[in-house]
């Protein structure tokens, strides 16, 4: 396979493209295909520009144009949902970490590990 030639991009041509995605919300799959720059190149120039983007998925809500209000019923049941399932996981996993530990290593706490035989040495 051929390398392909590369392509370099001036300072005002990064400046522009890097302007034009802030502005239009463009993701680096966005400004491959309108500019040609590999994903890669486009996250080293922000990364040397001190640009961050969004970290994550959106919400579904978000994706949907759906605008939740503070008052929104399903939003105060999601919140509430979520602040018990935060509050009841922690112990969940507990006993259930314990309950595959007991079944891997036996239940009962015997001691811990078993103490070596000691091998005589042999006299010569």
């Amino acid at each position: 396979m051929a390398k392909r030639e590369r392509k370099t991009y001036s300072d005002a041509q990064r400046e522009e493209i890097l302007a034009t995605a802030i502005k239009d919300g463009l993701t680096a799959e966005d400004v491959q295909k309108k500019y040609g720059v590999k994903p890669v190149t486009y996250y080293s120039w922000r990364k040397k520009k001190g640009i961050k983007g969004p970290r994550g998925r959106k919400p579904a809500s978000a994706k949907a144009g759906v605008v939740l209000r503070s008052g929104d019923l399903s939003s105060q049941v999601r919140a509430g949902v979520q602040a018990k399932v935060r509050e009841l996981l922690p112990g969940i996993v507990r006993e259930e970490v314990e309950r595959y530990l007991d079944s891997v290593f036996g239940a009962g706490g015997g001691g811990g590990a078993k103490p070596r035989k000691k091998v005589a040495k042999k006299k010569k």
